[in-house]
């Protein structure tokens, strides 16, 4: 569902409401860096609507890459938002743009980069 609201963020471009829709999307990375994956409003909508129909799941993973994966959304989106709040014209569009193409590798093939990104911070950073 991300993937979409960014792509529809795209096509608005410049306009505000591409802007308050990049903003929606921002919060909703807030939500998943503050209270974590199960925190966002793509789990509730997991929990009423899939869950349900599947049965509870057995597996569980660490949730510090998810979490850290929510917090570069943030970064990229939020960082949209500020400059389109500042007036610097395209960046709303290429913070969706970018944020989309980290949505779409996670939706299509289940590459999170993000967790990625922290599970290579995490082998490169010194042992404490």
């Amino acid at each position: 569902m991300t993937a979409v609201l960014l792509a529809v963020v795209i096509l608005l471009w410049t306009s505000p409401a591409a802007l308050v829709l990049l903003a929606v999307v921002a919060a909703g990375f807030l939500l998943g860096t503050v209270r974590g994956a199960q925190g966002t409003w793509q789990a509730a909508v997991y929990r009423l609507v899939l869950l349900p129909r599947i049965g509870p799941t057995t597996e569980r993973e660490d949730p510090r890459p998810p979490r850290f994966a929510q917090a570069v959304g943030l970064v990229i989106t939020g960082a949209g938002v500020v400059l389109g709040l500042l007036g610097v014209a395209g960046a709303v569009p290429a913070a969706a743009a970018l944020a989309l193409v980290a949505a779409v590798l996670n939706a299509a093939f289940g590459l999170c980069l993000g967790c990625e990104l922290y599970l290579l911070l995490r082998r490169v950073a010194p042992a404490r």
